[in-house]
């Protein structure tokens, strides 16, 4: 955050009190306002924390072996119509949480098996433990270096106390 703070030309008494709005979780026009600066600024200057929270996380070593839930998802839209996979104005996110640990997540442009293997490889040390459900994207796990659990949504949700992705 140092970064976004450096190359602000808000005096730093005003930086101070707008990241405390930030870190509190204040919307950016009552942060303007409480801070006494144009609501333009305080947007500006909680899109460049933003920007650099993203920048620090995705340059973070990967997960430590253990245990990890992977999962997809999609959001955004309208609800009419068609659900899932197939509707239109969604967006798929993919999520990696470490039990008892980080999670990561990311906007991806699809749920391809490339895509999804590409980013747990990258974040993911090997002989680790991945737990996902049975989607088809997920099959090259099986003969990959992690070791893969899967979970059938269809039939449970909880196959034994520790296979199951409800963290995610």
């Amino acid at each position: 955050m140092v970064t976004a703070r450096r190359r602000s030309r808000l005096p730093a008494h005003t930086q101070r009190q707008l990241l405390e709005h930030f870190v509190a979780g204040t919307p950016a026009r009552t942060a303007a306002e409480l801070a006494d600066v144009n609501r333009h600024t305080a947007t500006l200057f909680f899109h460049k924390l933003r920007e650099t929270i993203a920048a620090r996380l995705a340059a973070e070593a990967p997960f430590s072996v253990g245990e990890v839930e992977v999962d997809e998802s999609y959001f955004g839209g309208v609800r009419k119509g068609k659900r899932g996979r197939g509707a239109a104005g969604k967006v798929p996110i993919f999520g990696l949480l470490k039990r008892a640990g980080k999670v990561y997540t990311a906007m991806i442009p699809d749920t391809r098996s490339v895509t999804l293997t590409g980013i747990i490889r990258q974040r993911i040390q090997p002989d680790s433990v991945v737990y996902t459900d049975s989607c088809r994207s997920y099959d090259v796990l099986d003969i990959s270096e992690f070791h893969h659990r899967r979970v059938n949504h269809k039939e449970e949700f909880v196959t034994s106390s520790r296979t199951h992705i409800n963290g995610m």
